[in-house]
């Protein structure tokens, strides 16, 4: 089979991961920038998830450097298979999950904001926070992209 655009070992695979931990750590800093994320179960739900994004998206982008480098694509049906279900199954869908609790609770931290007489978040922290959740639904777009170009190469294997 002639090899998917975007599957593991390719070099649009290769962009797929290093724009999954790029979005992934822009997300992390954004929010660890606000000093009181902590105080929000969804802002260090999506702290943990941003975490293990960043190795996970890293080695998988070595690998695909490393397998353009010397033109030779992955096609073992077991390790295709653990990063199909490492991406699909675990990462993307946390990470979807996180992006929208954390997008949720900073949505309701700004309507709470302009109705209450006490300020719940600061500006530039909602901001932040704001930021950092759609730096975190860039990253579950391309990690559920490249999930599902190897989808699509895993049958035919």
């Amino acid at each position: 089979m002639d090899q998917v655009p975007g599957s593991t070992g390719t070099s649009a695979g290769f962009a797929l991961r290093l724009g999954q931990t790029i979005f992934s750590s822009a997300s992390l800093l954004f929010m660890s920038f606000g000093v009181q994320f902590y105080s929000y179960t969804s802002f260090c739900f999506l702290v943990t998830i941003m975490g293990l994004v960043i190795p996970w998206s890293f080695i998988l982008a070595l690998v695909d450097g490393y397998s353009v480098l010397v033109t030779c694509p992955i096609r073992q049906k077991g390790i295709l298979f653990i990063i199909v279900i490492g991406d699909w199954q675990l990462l993307s869908t946390l990470a979807l999950g996180a992006a929208c609790s954390a997008a949720s609770v900073v949505d309701v931290l700004l309507r709470a904001d302009g109705s209450s007489s006490g300020s719940l978040c600061v500006p530039s922290n909602c901001s932040r926070y704001l930021i950092s959740s759609v730096f975190a639904f860039l990253t579950w777009f391309l990690s559920m992209a490249s999930s599902l170009f190897n989808m699509w190469v895993l049958p035919s294997l």
